[in-house]
């Protein structure tokens, strides 16, 4: 007597409703060990991919299949868009159903789940949210992203506290051990919204820096061109070099102590390391930079208590999107950059007195 076929529920997507997975898991039959093999999908576009090319939409939904698979499935007419064939720069409009063929894709290793408490921490950091985007004031010593030796970062922690999210996406990026303003979009248009009005230089960034001596009066903007390179134990390092990418940033001196200056430093380009490298080659490297302070400063800077780069994104400037309405919002600095600031100007009131 034939076997009835299992009744099989529809597995509901990211993006909408798709068929079970006909493949095997990892060692099973039809896929190698260490692969997963996923059968047909149907996926309905919504509003946040409209516009967006079927090769970019594919690359999202296929994390970790090579763009050579991705690129020839669709060549070969096995992606269709509405029952329709398409080529790569399709671009996609809300409602269209797409197939998206089978593939095998790497299994992705366990990953470790961010803990409660740094959760709760990331959270009680969030300054600003709407239906679009979302603003945190990010701790120093949290990278944005995990990678390169970490298992997680402010956004895989972020995705992890909600897990309802469909979309969460870093516009720009901090050092790991600057703290302050993250833009984190919660739609596809707010993301290409935000960075284009960064292209343009429409959102302005202010950052509060600690930097050794006395700041010069007449030293109000830093313009010289700034070239990545790599260590030989392959760590990336800035230099001021004339082959580097043109890079400007503006001072401002807010405070002097005895030592030390407390500036405000607003980049016009976004280089990495910017503010960090352009202060050093004007001979005021900020305290606590391991990566361009000089060893006997770091030691002086760690003797009066400092423990981290006095580094933090105090200010944004920016206009909604969707809105279109002005803000500007401010970080309060954390309990170690306060610290320091509050020894230093003890220390200062004392040699007045």
């Amino acid at each position: 007597m034939p076997r009835k076929p299992a009744n099989r529920k529809p597995v509901r997507t990211r993006s909408g409703m798709a068929p079970p997975a006909l493949g095997a898991r990892s060692g099973e039959a039809g896929a190698p060990r260490g692969e997963v093999r996923q059968g047909v999908q149907w996926v309905t576009v919504d509003e946040d991919n409209d516009g967006q090319r079927v090769d970019n939409f594919l690359l999202a939904q296929l994390r970790g299949v090579p763009k050579s698979i991705i690129y020839r499935v669709v060549r070969k007419g096995e992606v269709r868009v509405n029952k329709g064939r398409v080529k790569p720069d399709t671009r996609l409009k809300t409602g269209d159903q797409v197939r998206i063929p089978p593939v095998t894709r790497k299994e992705k290793p366990a990953q470790v789940a961010p803990g409660s408490r740094v959760q709760g921490v990331v959270e009680a950091a969030v300054v600003f949210e709407n239906d679009q985007m979302l603003v945190v004031n990010k701790p120093s010593g949290i990278a944005v992203h995990g990678g390169s030796g970490l298992s997680f970062g402010l956004i895989e922690v972020l995705r992890s506290g909600r897990p309802s999210a469909k979309f969460l996406e870093l516009v720009h990026r901090l050092d790991r051990d600057t703290s302050g303003l993250v833009m984190v979009a919660k739609k596809r248009s707010a993301l290409r919204y935000l960075q284009d009005e960064l292209r343009q230089k429409r959102i302005r960034k202010h950052y509060h820096a600690l930097v050794a001596g006395d700041w010069p009066k007449g030293v109000d903007r830093v313009d010289v061109p700034l070239l990545r390179y790599e260590m030989p134990n392959g760590e990336r390092r800035v230099k001021v070099d004339d082959s580097g990418k043109a890079s400007l940033t503006t001072f401002r001196c807010l405070a002097r102590f005895q030592g030390y200056s407390l500036v405000e430093a607003s980049p016009i380009t976004g280089r990495t390391h910017q503010i960090r490298v352009h202060s050093a080659w004007a001979g005021h490297p900020i305290a606590g930079d391991d990566k361009y302070m000089d060893d006997v400063s770091l030691k002086a800077f760690r003797a009066i208590g400092g423990q981290r780069l006095m580094l933090h994104a105090r200010a944004l400037e920016f206009t909604l999107p969707v809105s279109g309405e002005a803000v500007r919002l401010e970080a309060p600095y954390d309990d170690a950059f306060n610290d320091v600031l509050e020894k230093l100007g003890a220390r200062l009131k004392g040699t007045d007195q």
